[in-house]
């Protein structure tokens, strides 16, 4: 059956309307990654850390990064965003000293080895073309939406127009995460649009009037217009206070507790200057510092 909602031609460059117009240009620097690892598998550097995973955390990964070597010029931090899964895989696999990711651990990671510090919270915005009327929607709908089960917008108080679903790619954080939290053991409809990046999902959804997905709360800008869910909109209030109920932990993995310069750049990001400023800018919301296994 052919989607509902046909996809765009453009390429995702993950951009972020707060990451100071720096974001690594992730292909490219997978590459340049690459070539300096080769085969050699595991890998342990005093001067060079390899941070890879998610893209909804790469505006932070990134920018802190930088800062961090500015603080340390001796010490270089290299990020890509290849998506949660990549990253989990990467760290277990010892190519990458951090791994990234927008989802907890699957059943089958829980035995890898990986040590999870939550870096941030974040909540994951239903978004919607500013033209929809539509202000609100319960949990249960959102997930019949995005089920299948419910196709055009007036079966729920809206105007008289198909419903184009906008989905992440399996590799997606944020679509396990969603998964997980709105959908349960109900399945997403196949015929659903399914995009690589955030980016794309934002720019699909800000210019198809009958279109609704979900990102990140830091990737929202004005060209979309984010949904009550439960009646409770996502903002750092209502994500610290556990109002709304999409909302999720962003980590960084490593093998077994960090140690040496991963460590450094962990505590580094855990700082009240980078939590405060660098979290708080790119949209998400601090977290306390605390660690857990």
């Amino acid at each position: 059956m052919a989607n509902r909602l046909s996809r765009p031609n453009t390429t995702e460059r993950s951009t972020h309307p707060h990451a100071f117009g720096r974001v690594v240009a992730c292909v490219a620097l997978f590459v340049f990654v690459s070539a300096l690892l080769g085969c050699s598998g595991e890998r342990s550097s005093d001067t060079e850390l390899i941070v890879t995973g998610s893209t909804t955390i790469l505006p932070i990964a990134e920018i802190a990064g930088e800062m961090f070597h500015e603080l340390n010029p001796d010490q270089k931090v290299l990020v890509s965003g290849l998506g949660s899964s990549a990253g989990i895989e990467t760290v277990a696999a010892g190519s990458s000293d951090i791994g990234t990711s927008s989802r907890d651990l699957k059943p089958a990671e829980e035995d890898l080895g990986l040590f999870d510090t939550p870096i941030a919270y974040d909540a994951i915005a239903v978004i919607v073309n500013p033209e929809n009327p539509i202000d609100e929607l319960t949990t249960d709908q959102v997930r019949t939406i995005f089920a299948g089960e419910v196709q055009n917008w007036s079966e729920i108080g809206g105007n008289d127009k198909d419903i184009g679903l906008v989905n992440r790619d399996e590799a997606s954080g944020t679509r396990e995460a969603f998964h997980k939290i709105v959908m349960g053991d109900t399945p997403f409809d196949r015929t659903a649009a399914v995009l690589p990046g955030t980016g794309q999902v934002r720019s699909v959804v800000a210019n198809a009037r009958g279109a609704i997905g979900y990102i990140s709360l830091g990737f929202v800008n004005d060209e979309v217009k984010v949904v009550a869910v439960d009646g409770v909109v996502p903002t750092a209030e209502t994500v610290v206070s556990g109002e709304y109920p999409v909302q999720r932990l962003l980590h960084f993995f490593t093998i077994g507790p960090p140690q040496g310069l991963a460590a450094d750049y962990i505590e580094f990001v855990l700082s009240e200057a980078v939590q405060q400023t660098i979290v708080r800018d790119a949209g998400f919301t601090p977290i306390s510092g605390r660690v857990v296994e």
